[in-house]
This record gives structure tokens, C-alpha cells and sequence, in this order.
């Protein structure tokens, strides 16, 4: 499916050859994120995410960077999440070398001109307040903050308002230089590419690029017990809830079998919850649930809006969907579930920018790459009685975290309600 290879300077550079595409996805994946960050620097990766769009050695302005790739029709874009800072283009075939030398140009010389850098932390605050303003995606925040109060994992990637504006230029260059090493950084490409061309092109982009040590990630400490609810309470015409548990990190041996309980649970039009919520009791129009995998932890969080005067009925819907899946389920329903993860796995790896995205978040974050073959032989591996016992261990009412935003609802009352 790939080949691997790392350089001098232990940059990691990792290719697969999609002979019958059209396109080349590049994928730069780095080692910063808000679990590298002190609380006074909060937001500091995702300010730096933001900086090489503005303007580069050899593309000095952020309209010669956009021109340069959606110019030819390609897409770019960023991301910076607790534990990577992904920077991504996808182009047609003929112009891939370009975007390869404007991609890796945002990361090795990006100018960080004061004044562009000042202009930008006004847009990062304009990002944090239409992220607290809209109710959906303040509920995320909340129930990050729920499951894991008080420490990097819990805090908003973007940082404060606050924080954001003491990140000084000093900050942004050392921060940069520790984390943007080669050691700290391994580039993807997928598409009907050769490995030895890239890998010499980036030996020589990178020939002056050196290895150094990279700031240590903060682990997860869990010391809360008993369920948690947090509420934002405002005006709005729906209450906008997330139930959550804490998870498995994704080394786990059970991570397959956590993805499959969700999928049972709530992931898609056919899953429990949605047949309960939306179709049998009309109570929402949205309502899903989905997992997450970090170093050393995870989740597994519900999300549903409704009206507000059925907060409560939505609250003990999804209480009794977490406690249903402590019963030994049906053989044709987790098979249905098998099938439905391993064909939007299939579906998704046709696309050259997710396989790229497959090998260099794998080979950062786990320094190794599961096959699609090795996921799906994993996958149906999985029993009954294994979904059951991951359920009953990680569905337990001492671990539930509700967070609410919307204009009903008390902690104490809404606390009654996740008991089992």
C-alpha cells in the first residue's frame, strides 16, 4: 500500500502509488498542538497554523500562496487539532512539484511579517467568538471541558480570547523552531507519484532543515468521579446537548470494537439511536454519536438539539441507548455494522487526499501505519460478547459528562437523569 523512508535529518516521507488517479494529495503532519502548550501560550499552535498562509520566501504574500495552488484548480487548506498541525493541497497530476515546493515553503520559510502576524490574531478572535456565538459548537467546547477539566485536553485548541492576544512574536518564533523540526514532522503523498522522486526532492528541499528536540505532550489526568454536567444557559430555540464517556486511546486492543459499539450506537441513519430519537419519538432532527482516539486517551460523545421542554426526554433517551448496549446484541446487527465501517473505509481510501491523511497521521502519532487489509481483518474479528464487555466497562453512569447549552435545565435535575 506504501513505502517509507527517513532521511538524514529523520524526516519521515511516506508515499503510496495511485497509478489510475488524476490527483496528488500532499500531507505535511507536525507534532504541535494544544498539548504541547503552556496555559499562558494557549492557541499558539493553531496562531501558528494560520501564519504561512500569509506569505513565504518564494511566495511573499498570502495571494501568491492561494493563486499558486487554486490556480491550477487545487485546494489547500490546515488544521491543528491536541496533538498535530496538518498542512494539506490536493492538485491534478501536472502540477503536483509545484504545490509540493509551495507546501513545504509555508513550512521551512514562512516569513511571519509582524504586521501580517497582528492582522491575523484579530481573525483568530473573530474565530473564537463565532465559535462560542453558535450554540452547536459551544456545546463541543463544553464537553471537552466536562471530560477532561482543567488541562490541556479540555481547553479549546484556538486558545482564549485572552490568550491569544498576549502570544507574542518571540512566542511564535520559538515555538516554531522547536516543534517545525524534521524530526517532529513526516510528509505524505498519495497518488500516481514516484517514491524515490519524492524522497529526492525532499532530501533536497530539506538539506539544511536539522533534527532537534521537540517539547513534550501533557498526559490526561482523570480525577473526577461520579457524573458531570455543565451548562451554558442562553437564549435559543433549542437546547443543544452532548453525553459523553471517557474512551480508549488508539493503541488500544478494543478500538475496533469501541468504533463498532458507536456505530451500533449512533453513527448513521439505521443506528439505535436515531431509530429511537428521531423516528420513534420525533424528539430531534439531528442526533449522532462518534468516537475519538488520542495518545492516552478517548471519547465517545452523543450530540442532539431539540426543542428545550424536551431536554429531559432527550437527556433519558440516550441514557437508556448506553444502557441497551450492555445486552449481548444480535449477530445480524453487529455485522450490519461491520459492513457499514468497512465500506465508508473502502469508499473514503479512493480519495488520494485521505490515504495521504492515513499514512502521516498514523506514522506521527503511532510510528507505524496500519493496512486498510490489516483494519478490516480487525474489524471482523470483533463478537457480540466483545461489544458487550466494552459497553459495560466504558457505558457506566460514574463516567458520563453532559454538557447543555440552551435556556432549560438544571445540574442537579439533569445529573438524576444519567443514572442508570
Amino acid at each position: 500500500m506504501y513505502q517509507r523512508s527517513v532521511l538524514d535529518n529523520k524526516l519521515r516521507v511516506l508515499t503510496s502509488t495511485m497509478a489510475h488517479t488524476q490527483s496528488v494529495s500532499m500531507v505535511i503532519c507536525v507534532g504541535a498542538g494544544s498539548r504541547y502548550e503552556s496555559d499562558e501560550l494557549a492557541g499558539v499552535s493553531h496562531f501558528i497554523e494560520h501564519l504561512p498562509f500569509k506569505g513565504t520566501e518564494n511566495w511573499p504574500t498570502a495571494q501568491a500562496v492561494s493563486e499558486a495552488i487554486e490556480g491550477v484548480g487545487g485546494i489547500m487548506n490546515a488544521s491543528t487539532d491536541r496533538e498535530m498541525t496538518v498542512f494539506w493541497c490536493k492538485v491534478a497530476l501536472p502540477h503536483y512539484k509545484t504545490a509540493f515546493a509551495v507546501l513545504m515553503d509555508m513550512v521551512l520559510n514562512s516569513i511571519l511579517d509582524p504586521e501580517e502576524v497582528e492582522k491575523e490574531r484579530e481573525v483568530i478572535q473573530e474565530e473564537l467568538r463565532m465559535t462560542y456565538d453558535q450554540p452547536s459548537y459551544r456545546v463541543d467546547l463544553l464537553i471537552d471541558e466536562a471530560m477532561w477539566p482543567d488541562q490541556a485536553m479540555g481547553r479549546d485548541v484556538g486558545g482564549t480570547l485572552e490568550s491569544v492576544a498576549e502570544i507574542q512574536q518571540k512566542d511564535i518564533h520559538e515555538y516554531m523552531q522547536q516543534q517545525y523540526n524534521p524530526a517532529n514532522t513526516v510528509v505524505a503523498i498519495a497518488g500516481n507519484v514516484s517514491h524515490d522522486e519524492v524522497v529526492d526532492m525532499l532530501a533536497e528541499t530539506t538539506k539544511d532543515w536539522k533534527p532537534k528536540k521537540s517539547l513534550d505532550w501533557e498526559p490526561v489526568t482523570n480525577g473526577v468521579t461520579g457524573p458531570v454536567v455543565r451548562i451554558d444557559r442562553r437564549r435559543s430555540d433549542q437546547s443543544h446537548l452532548c453525553l459523553a464517556v471517557p474512551g480508549l486511546p488508539m493503541e488500544h486492543p478494543d478500538q475496533h470494537t469501541f468504533s463498532l459499539m458507536n456505530t451500533m450506537l449512533g453513527d448513521g441513519m439505521s443506528s439505535r439511536l436515531f431509530l429511537s430519537l428521531r423516528e420513534d419519538q420525533g424528539l430531534a432532527y439531528d442526533v449522532h454519536s462518534s468516537t475519538s482516539f488520542f495518545r492516552d486517551t478517548g471519547s465517545l460523545v452523543v450530540y442532539c438539539g431539540v426543542e428545550p421542554h424536551k431536554t429531559n426526554d432527550a437527556v433519558k433517551a440516550v441514557v437508556q441507548g448506553f444502557k441497551g448496549m450492555h445486552e449481548l446484541a444480535e449477530e445480524q446487527e453487529l455485522n450490519k455494522a461491520k459492513e457499514y465501517s468497512k465500506g465508508r473505509l473502502l469508499l473514503r481510501m479512493e480519495d488520494t487526499r485521505v490515504v495521504a491523511s492515513w499514512l502521516g497521521a498514523q506514522e506521527l502519532l503511532q510510528s507505524k501505519v496500519r493496512t486498510v487489509d490489516e483494519v478490516v481483518g480487525l474489524i471482523d474479528a470483533v463478537q457480540p460478547q466483545d461489544v458487550a464487555r466494552v459497553a459495560n466497562d466504558l457505558l457506566d453512569d460514574e463516567k458520563i459528562r453532559l454538557a447543555l447549552v440552551g435556556p432549560r435545565g438544571g445540574e442537579k435535575s439533569l445529573a438524576g437523569l444519567l443514572r442508570f
